[in-house]
């Protein structure tokens, strides 16, 4: 929501906001602009007639003071991609969506695009070198690309926020079931993505993973009049820890490396062309792509170490970034540690889904706080259970200090760690950590 003020108030929108708590970096980048609210929380007050329309931030409740005295005014209330979708419907839009690696498909175009010089709107998900923000609308772009999350579009409206964007280009990279607090069932997260595919206009394309199997079985939905373009890995080599691209031309040496980064590599290259790139154009830019913030992140190398911050949290992306670190080096040990942190992964219906998934790690450690089961609202578990539903040989902890400590206890020679969460580990200043591991 930062990010879209900011966006709009640099394309000459006045903008004016409310929250009842601001942190960094939405503070700071507020304060930058002249964006931040003189005081926080929630006044009425602030809500008028002469205002000409609402954004609603998916975390708003429907009982807040500031909607509903908009409701009351019959105030043009959009959610946030409602509005984004306002800002570019006279756009060519393209939409990444999927279960996993939307964030870093999405900063692949973004890169290959900026780096052939054509201009652009965005969306994405984390931040990225090169791009002030998250977030960019202007006037002059004719394209517009958005990462599209499944996540429920605001209190308002129940729908997922990838529906409302309605793009001419389309990209789903997998399916496996996340979001259970709002998608109780498989089948009814699943279903979300057969409406995704279902609307898809006629002359646009859907860009989709052929080595989905879930996915595949909804390329059946695909309308007549849409264009269906199946990716794949792409032919590719190591040599010494460096992932090369095999192409018809030659070598082509890249920053990032494992097969969910190459298979992410080659949806967004498709869609790089359908935006009017070459394969040689993209292939150039790419090998400069050094990956979305925490996203396989290198915090801290030696020549015997490297150590990995990762978003990874679903069963899906744990599994792929645990075997993309073993594959890519396989002659040294790998230490995994996962904190289970969403709404999702401490819920114990959902805990079997990760069962197998940290298998090929050589130490593996799981972290969770009790006091976030408590704030969610979710029954309490205990070590021992997270330990069956993981299965194998997993050290559970309940104390981040604890884990913490058992780390710095270690020799980091010819191994690598390996650390992922959608959080910090309770406060855990990762970089620094890294590097105290790393100049022992």
């Amino acid at each position: 929501m930062h990010n879209l003020a900011i966006a709009l108030h640099q394309k000459g929108i006045q903008v004016t906001g409310s929250d009842d708590e601001i942190f960094d970096p939405a503070k700071s980048n507020l304060k930058k602009h002249g964006l931040l609210p003189p005081t926080e929380g929630w006044d009425v007050n602030r809500i008028t007639p002469d205002l000409d329309a609402v954004i609603l931030g998916m975390h708003a409740r429907g009982d807040n003071p500031e909607l509903i005295k908009a409701q009351e005014l019959g105030l043009k209330i959009y959610s946030y991609p409602e509005y984004l979708y306002e800002q570019t419907k006279n756009k060519t839009r393209v939409v990444i969506a999927g279960s996993h690696g939307k964030t870093t498909i999405t900063a692949m175009v973004l890169h290959a695009l900026k780096y052939n010089n054509k201009k652009f709107d965005y969306l994405v998900g984390a931040a990225l070198e090169g791009f002030e923000t998250s977030l960019h609308l202007s006037h002059e772009a004719q394209i517009a690309i958005f990462e599209g999350d499944e996540y429920l579009a605001s209190a308002l409206d129940k729908r997922p926020k990838f529906l409302l964007y309605h793009p001419q280009i389309a990209l789903i990279s997998g399916i496996a079931w996340d979001h259970v607090n709002v998608f109780p069932t498989y089948q009814s997260y699943l279903v979300q993505f057969e409406n995704f595919i279902k609307q898809m206009p006629q002359g646009g394309a859907l860009v989709h993973c052929n080595t989905d199997e879930e996915l595949n079985k909804l390329a059946s939905f695909i309308p007549k009049g849409v264009k269906s373009i199946p990716y794949g890995l792409p032919d590719h080599s190591v040599t010494d820890g460096i992932t090369y691209l095999d192409e018809p031309e030659g070598k082509v040496a890249l920053e990032i490396f494992g097969k969910h980064n190459l298979t992410n590599l080659n949806g967004a290259r498709e869609v790089c062309k359908l935006l009017g790139l070459t394969s040689a154009e993209f292939n150039k830019a790419i090998a400069s792509f050094k990956g979305a913030a925490r996203r396989l992140q290198t915090v801290a190398r030696t020549p015997k170490c490297s150590i990995y911050w990762d978003f990874a949290h679903s069963p899906s992306k744990l599994k792929a970034t645990i075997d993309a670190v073993k594959e890519q080096f396989p002659n040294r040990k790998l230490v995994a540690c996962m904190e289970l942190h969403t709404f999702s992964s401490l819920t114990k219906d959902f805990l079997k889904e990760y069962k197998g998934t940290m298998d090929k790690a050589d130490i593996r450690k799981v972290y969770f706080n009790p006091h976030t089961l408590a704030h969610k609202r979710l029954p309490e578990l205990n070590p021992d259970e997270v330990k069956a539903y993981f299965g194998g040989n997993i050290e559970v902890y309940t104390d981040s200090a604890k884990m913490i400590a058992s780390l710095k206890e270690m020799q980091f020679v010819n191994s690598n760690l390996l650390l992922m969460s959608s959080g910090n580990f309770d406060g855990v200043n990762i970089k620094a950590f890294a590097e105290e591991l790393t100049s022992k």
